[in-house]
């Protein structure tokens, strides 16, 4: 029953970041729109100072965008990829299930990077995105992504079966 609860979660993992990633793809004038608002620190009434800077150039939120797109995009391979290797040894021995573990983990880490490192780190903290609304809801999803990957990334691998 663990296993199946564990392949299911590295499952889910893959297949959050990949809709998500697809999602950008099929919207990707409007996320570039979205990114491009968020980057050039706009709407800031709270903070209106930073002690950083703003990134106006499009092709720098493309390049911005492109990096979340690809990141979640592995994320959804790793984790699919991850479920499938568990899935394939989930009745061998508990050795060869935790080490069947490996791109699970991978995908987790990844969307700890992604929605930790992108969206909070860089999006919250440093271009400041929680002082809009648009900003607001990006950053409490990316809280919440980021959480459930940590928390299924302790779940899978610190339990040898």
């Amino acid at each position: 029953m663990l296993r199946t609860l564990k392949i299911l979660l590295v499952l889910f993992i893959g297949l959050h970041a990949l809709i998500y990633g697809l999602q950008n793809l099929v919207n990707l004038s409007e996320a570039h729109q979205v990114l491009g608002y968020v980057l050039s620190n706009q709407g800031h009434e709270y903070y209106p100072s930073t002690m950083f800077f703003a990134v106006t150039s499009p092709l720098l939120h493309w390049c911005a965008l492109w990096l979340v797109i690809v990141g979640e995009l592995a994320v959804g391979y790793f984790g699919i990829k991850g479920a499938w290797d568990m899935f394939s040894v989930r009745k061998d021995a508990a050795e060869q299930f935790h080490a069947a573990k490996t791109n699970g983990v991978i995908a987790a880490a990844l969307a700890l990077l992604v929605w930790f490192g992108f969206f909070m780190t860089f999006g919250a903290a440093f271009f400041q995105m929680w002082q809009t609304e648009l900003g607001a809801g990006s950053m409490e999803g990316a809280f919440m992504y980021s959480m459930a990957s940590a928390i299924t990334m302790i779940f899978v691998y610190t339990t040898h079966d």
